[in-house]
């Protein structure tokens, strides 16, 4: 049987990158699928994110693996859309179980310079969201009476203080704060939660002109040639970013029953970024 046969898992930023790849892992392994994404981009973040197009991309993928999916263009930031998407999607799958809190954008700038909205777009999305997603997802589980498991991604920048990312490391040190309350909150019913620390992953939110100018900022047009050096020089490792897949190993550890007395911790996927 695979491990997450007869599970249905909540994945928020679902319609590429990291959280497609968590869905297909996910379902690769048995489980059924709620999908969200926002599927527009903010002006504040300097690359364009997914679109409409790229969740029906992801419902397709699952739904060839034989799996259930219901999937929906919700912002994380609303909590009442993503509410009402939630509920909506577990009276249909009947359950839930696994909650990946995934959804995220990035940007840079020097600290003081930063606007307002920059500011409120980065906390609003990447830890409001992240308490918008196990509020709502959290009386489901419980109603559920089996425990459950909730895995929130934060970043190597939670942990270490990064330099004009000041917004999106407050941010991220923010998903382990509330991760370590979360766990203890909800360790009594059996409900563990943990959180997840990448390095650079290569997805579209790292490999975009707005990173290669701010590792680059005095070339006209750097480009991801130029840029590998120098995100290769941040780890310890032999190499200048993990994949996908490699957060999606310790992603699904963490959701799954090896890791059954797992909880409050962080687990970086870093390539020794944290150690250098």
């Amino acid at each position: 049987m695979s491990r997450f046969s007869g599970k249905v898992v909540l994945i928020t930023g679902a319609a590429r990158g990291q959280g497609r790849n968590h869905a297909l892992r996910f379902a690769a392994e048995g489980a059924d699928i709620i999908a969200v994404d926002a599927c527009e981009d903010v002006d504040t973040v300097g690359y364009d994110l997914a679109t409409e197009d790229d969740l029906a991309e992801t419902v397709r993928a699952v739904e060839k693996l034989d799996r259930r999916i219901v999937a929906s263009k919700t912002n994380v930031r609303d909590l009442e859309a993503l509410r009402a998407a939630v509920d909506s999607a577990v009276g249909e799958l009947g359950r839930l179980d696994v909650v990946v809190a995934n959804a995220g954008i990035a940007g840079s700038g020097v600290t003081h310079e930063l606007s307002a909205e920059n500011w409120h777009n980065m906390i609003d999305t990447n830890l409001t969201g992240v308490w918008n997603t196990t509020t709502v997802a959290t009386p489901h589980i419980l109603k559920g009476g089996e425990g459950g498991s909730m895995v929130l991604i934060s970043s190597v920048a939670g942990t270490k203080g990064l330099p004009y990312n000041a917004h999106y490391t407050a941010a991220k040190h923010g998903v382990l704060g509330l991760m370590k309350s979360l766990a203890n909150e909800l360790g009594p019913q059996n409900i563990r939660v943990n959180t997840v620390n990448p390095t650079n992953v290569e997805t579209r939110m790292l490999l975009n002109d707005a990173i290669y100018r701010l590792f680059l900022p005095d070339e006209e047009a750097p480009t991801r040639e130029q840029v590998v050096p120098l995100l290769h020089d941040m780890h310890v490792l032999d190499i200048p970013y993990v994949e996908p897949d490699d957060v999606s190993n310790a992603v699904l550890f963490l959701a799954g029953d090896e890791s059954r007395y797992v909880t409050g911790i962080s687990i970086p996927v870093d390539a020794g970024v944290l150690i250098k």
